[in-house]
C-alpha cells in the first residue's frame, strides 16, 4: 500500500485542524468578551516600549543554536578521533546536547536583551 499517499494528507490536515481549531477558539473567545462589555481595544495587539524588535531576537537565537551545533560537530570529531568514541553516539549525542545549551543560551540573552 501507498503509505506515502496517506501521510502527506494526514500532515496537511493536522496542520489545518490546529489553525482552525486556533482561530475559532479565539473567535470564541473575542465574542464571549464582547458579550461580557469589554472594551474592544483589548484585541489590538500593542507592544512593549522596551521589547527588542524580533528581527534580533530571532538573529541571535539563530546564531547562538548555529554555534552550538558547530561546536558540537567540533567536540563530537575530538571524542570519536581522539577517544575512540563511537561514531553514531558520538556525534548526534554531542550535537543535540550543544544544541539546546545553545538554545538556552539564546534565551538567556533574548532575556537580558528585553532588559534593556
Amino acid at each position: 500500500m501507498d503509505s506515502e499517499l496517506i501521510i502527506i494528507p494526514i500532515i496537511f490536515g493536522a496542520i489545518f485542524g490546529v489553525f482552525y481549531l486556533f482561530f475559532s477558539t479565539r473567535n470564541k473567545e473575542r465574542l464571549a468578551l464582547i458579550e461580557k462589555g469589554a472594551d474592544a481595544s483589548i484585541f489590538m495587539k500593542r507592544h512593549a516600549k522596551n521589547a527588542a524588535p524580533f528581527w534580533k531576537v530571532f538573529v541571535l537565537n539563530l546564531s547562538v543554536l548555529l554555534m552550538g551545533i558547530g561546536i558540537g560537530i567540533f567536540i563530537a570529531s575530538i571524542l570519536h578521533y581522539s577517544m575512540g568514541v563511537d561514531e553514531d553516539v558520538a556525534y548526534p549525542g554531542t550535537i543535540f546536547l550543544m544544541a539546546g545549551i545553545g538554545l538556552f543560551v539564546g534565551f538567556s540573552l533574548t532575556k537580558q536583551l528585553d532588559k534593556e
